[in-house]
């Protein structure tokens, strides 16, 4: 099985070169680029499979860049940056961005969160793949693909795996931690909340009203639960 490709976008040559020494010896293959610029001419070339991008670049904003390269492929990102207020990491999320870093880092924790990320690049069993269908919305694990009214619902990686979890266990209540640890696919340390913001931006995209979801709902104080209207996998009713 081929290595993992990282490309790793930080302005500052002394991070840039630790992180692509570090990671190298984990044996991905690693390319770096130090502006806005750069990075999506490397991107195009190399079409990594993990970006480690820095928010604060000489001519780019991180979170813009996050999403243009997610517009272009399924690439997944991590975001590093000096800022931990959680304004700056919601606005990562709501890009789109699959994980979270605060310079400093340690260097083993970077590899765990890289190691979780790519995880979710796992091939998917045959039950796993089965089109789900909830009325008007259909969820296709197989192709990765959301459409209501078959009209394409634009999800980043993260919101896909997440949707598709939910909607796996229709009527369960299922917990924030449990939604990280199914999810996300590590003991995530950080703030739960980016649970929180992941099914904001979901809501935004499949529901009629996403200020009264009637999908996926908030049961207060634990978590969340997927209601199906009229459920059926590959349009067979289910008895």
């Amino acid at each position: 099985m081929a290595s993992a490709k990282i490309l790793v976008v930080d302005d500052d040559p002394a991070i840039r070169n630790l992180i692509l020494r570090f990671l190298s010896k984990k044996n991905y293959q690693m390319q770096s680029a130090q502006d806005g610029k750069t990075a999506l001419a490397l991107f195009e070339q190399f079409n990594p499979d993990l970006v480690i991008l820095d928010v604060n670049l000489p001519d780019a904003i991180g979170y813009n860049l996050c999403q243009e390269m997610q517009s272009r492929t399924d690439v997944f990102v991590l975001m590093l940056t000096s800022r931990g207020d959680a304004a700056d990491k919601d606005q990562g999320f709501k890009r789109g961005a699959d994980d979270y870093l605060t310079k400093p880092f340690d260097l083993q924790e970077l590899e765990n969160r890289v190691g979780a990320i790519l995880k979710r690049k796992r091939e998917v069993t045959p039950t796993e793949q089965q089109r789900l269908v909830f009325d008007k919305l259909v969820i296709d694990p197989g192709r990765r693909e959301v459409t209501i009214n078959e009209q394409p619902v634009p999800l980043t990686a993260l919101e896909f795996d997440l949707l598709h979890f939910l909607a796996c266990h229709p009527g369960r209540v299922l917990r924030r931690s449990e939604l990280i640890q199914e999810v996300w696919e590590y003991d995530y340390v950080g703030d739960q909340r980016v649970v929180d913001v992941h099914i904001g931006q979901i809501r935004k995209k499949i529901e009629l009203d996403a200020t009264q979801p009637s999908l996926i709902q908030t049961v207060r104080g634990v978590g969340y639960k997927f209601e199906a209207p009229n459920s059926h996998k590959n349009g067979k009713s289910e008895s």
